[in-house]
């Protein structure tokens, strides 16, 4: 049985920092795919980033300011997020799926969903 459980979320203001942890288990996690969604209140489900054994992709409203990095030895995915904006704020989902070419920022290509975890950005 495949589980991911996000930690590391909370409130910050603008400027500050926060860095999201998914930790998995049931998977082939060094040939999986991994990824970061997020979803704000009315907003659909949008892809943040995702990686696989030697690629990532990023939106482009993340660009510059969060890094997606995985520590096998672990089974653990991490995103780093800096310069945090007002609208960064959303909860927060790590994804998983089996290998992939190109890592995707497609929510349909991930089979596999932790239970979410909230990012609060405000002054």
């Amino acid at each position: 049985q495949v589980q991911l459980v996000e930690s590391g979320g909370g409130s910050v203001q603008p400027g500050g920092s926060l860095r999201l942890s998914c930790a998995t288990s049931g998977l082939t996690y060094s040939r999986a795919c991994m990824g970061w969604f997020r979803q704000a209140p009315g907003k659909e489900r949008e892809g943040v980033a995702s990686i696989n054994s030697i690629r990532t992709t990023y939106a482009e409203s993340v660009q510059g300011r969060f890094t997606i990095s995985r520590d096998s030895a672990k089974n653990t995915l991490y995103l780093q997020m800096n310069n945090l904006k007002p609208e960064d704020t959303a909860m927060y989902y790590c994804a998983a799926t089996g290998s992939c070419w190109i890592p995707s920022l497609s929510a349909a290509v991930f089979g596999y969903w932790g239970q979410g975890i909230q990012v609060t950005v405000s002054s």
